[in-house]
């Protein structure tokens, strides 16, 4: 083999590998058999600003509470004018992954498990707390939302490897601790999850928020690597799984509900312009 035939191969090589890990060191997402497009009602494509929107908060019929991956930043974005109406900055830069509201409070998670309480989260002047949640930042903490009827907040895990299970903690508002069992269990060996066509091992379903919804207490959990839906009751049953499609959700970071149900799901830009969509899903017709 000459020089450059050498070089061309090794040049092949360095293009394919760099493609590959450039998606968190997995293969690039690819609709799963059974995957199925759902109804988007509306679409709001996002600033330049918030490309790597992570997470998203319902405020108000106008106005969504926001982070992105690399700022320590609320964005407070008006879906009425399409435009960052405030950006209120509460930290240092890291890897924010979610938000969540609890009355005029604001908590966000970062990556290795820090929850960052910003306190009246809407005025000039800040009182921020940090809370660890003392689980191993390797867990990769990705999702948060508020449990109103439990008094807590819902913490979801990209990474557990070695169990048959993978659990979303709660951190108790009273006591500002999570509580040492899980709320729920995701078990990879349910049979909603044969439609994957895959091991059952812990990327089976890998979190990348939770949210709540108001109207009956289920617990959704959406997952980016490859996207779709899981939907749990109250009591951390599974009653449905929304395999989606990849052209319409290319990495689904943020979820959220209004008070009357309507959920919303924001993308990352993959390289584009980040978006939110109001969605309506099968169940909830």
């Amino acid at each position: 083999m000459n020089k450059i035939a050498a070089l061309i191969i090794l040049g092949v090589f360095l293009v394919v590998a760099l493609i590959y890990f450039s998606f968190d060191g997995v293969a690039p997402n690819r609709d799963f058999p059974g995957a199925k497009s759902v109804q988007i009602d509306k679409t709001w494509e996002l600033p330049i600003l918030l490309e790597e929107i992570s997470g998203i908060s319902w405020i108000d019929e106008d106005h969504m509470a926001c982070v992105e991956d690399e700022e320590a930043i609320i964005f407070i974005y008006n879906t009425k004018t399409s435009q960052i109406e405030k950006q209120i900055p509460f930290g240092d830069d890291g890897d924010y992954e979610g938000i969540t509201l609890v009355n005029n409070d604001a908590y966000v998670l970062r990556s290795d498990g820090t929850l960052f309480e910003i306190l009246d989260y809407r005025q000039d002047s800040l009182v921020v707390n940090k809370f660890s949640t003392g689980l191993p930042p390797k867990y990769n903490f990705e999702g948060v939302c508020y449990d109103k009827k439990n008094n807590r907040l819902l913490l979801a895990i990209k990474d557990k490897s070695g169990e048959s299970t993978k659990p979303i903690y709660a951190f108790n508002l009273n006591s500002k601790k999570v509580e040492e069992k899980p709320a729920f269990e995701i078990k990879f060996d349910d049979p909603v999850f044969k439609i994957l066509d895959q091991e059952i091992n812990h990327q089976i379903i890998r979190p990348s928020e939770v949210a709540v919804n108001p109207n009956n207490g289920d617990v959704y959990i959406l997952d980016a690597t490859n996207p779709k839906l899981l939907i749990l009751n109250s009591k951390g049953s599974i009653k449905k799984l929304h395999v989606l499609k990849e052209e319409q959700f290319a990495q689904p970071e943020g979820i959220t509900f209004d008070p009357s149900g309507n959920l919303y799901i924001s993308n990352e830009g993959s390289g584009g312009l980040g978006n939110i969509l109001q969605v309506t899903l099968e169940t909830n017709k």
